[in-house]
């Protein structure tokens, strides 16, 4: 059986002016073409060839020698080489693009944007790629409990956050609770792992432990207040969404950074304000 989107070692079993037809074996009825320009220098009937099949513009199985940079299953990075009604196009090392349909965007993508995706056959058994890569990631990381990891944001959720694939291979998701700052899909983050769930999936942070986090955001506070020609005019007792929208820290955080401060005799507290001692 030809395998679409995956590698195989076919057989030649018929020689023609422009290429050579594969099989699995000889006597297959089932083969599929692989152009002459292809076909390595002494190839003969019998001769065994790795080759990728995927389909040419007419929508006809072909097999290529040439290495795809994402097979069936995989997730990878792809550079968009253009767009048109229908979706993406996506370089994929390939003669014939490979379609980013527009229902498989999670975002908007443009000319040149590289986009982490994976590669699946469509009901109409062509070759896409999707952005939804969810169900392509791996469980089983390397990672445990406070390792830091690198990761790509692939999709976001108003209900659980932003979920990653770590290493664009792991599967991984940063709470809502601890996301901060302006966070897109396609951005590439540094985390922190929490936790590591039953199945194996990860929960990061995009935040130190509070011990070693409550230096960084005392320092933070302190340039904000001295930004702010000294006074910051909003204290501890402020609303947790004044305070995250201002500071990208939840109340706690904030309060831990400005006991830190106070500790060190570097500000006071006033009724309303947060003003340098």
């Amino acid at each position: 059986m030809l395998r679409l989107g995956e590698k195989q070692t076919l057989v030649v079993i018929k020689k023609v002016d422009f290429g050579v037809y594969l099989a699995e074996e000889m006597g297959n009825e089932e083969k599929v073409l692989l152009p002459g320009k292809q076909v390595p220098e002494g190839t003969d009937i019998g001769s065994e060839i790795e080759v990728f099949i995927y389909k040419d513009s007419d929508d006809r199985l072909i097999a290529t020698t040439n290495e795809p940079r994402i097979m069936l299953g995989d997730v990878r990075r792809l550079k968009v080489k253009d767009t048109g009604k229908i979706g993406a196009f996506m370089d994929w090392g390939l003669e014939k693009d490979v379609l980013l349909p527009f229902k498989e965007q999670t975002a908007k993508v443009k000319k040149g944007d590289d986009v982490l995706c994976a590669l699946y056959i469509d009901k109409s058994s062509r070759l896409c790629v999707t952005m939804n890569v969810y169900r392509y990631l791996l469980n089983e990381s390397p990672y445990g409990k406070d390792d830091k990891v690198q990761g790509t944001v692939y999709e976001l959720s108003d209900n659980f956050g932003a979920f990653v694939a770590v290493d664009d291979i792991y599967s991984a998701l940063i709470p809502k609770k601890e996301l901060y700052g302006n966070i897109r899909i396609g951005d590439s983050v540094s985390a922190r792992v929490t936790s590591v769930k039953e199945d194996g999936r990860l929960n990061l942070s995009l935040r130190e432990k509070a011990y070693l986090q409550m230096d960084t955001d005392a320092e933070k506070i302190f340039a904000m207040i001295e930004a702010a020609g000294g006074r910051l005019p909003f204290t501890d007792k402020a609303s947790p969404e004044l305070i995250r929208e201002k500071t990208n820290m939840s109340k706690n955080e904030f309060k831990r950074a400005v006991g830190r401060l106070l500790k060190e005799e570097k500000i006071t507290i006033k009724e309303d304000s947060i003003v340098i001692r």
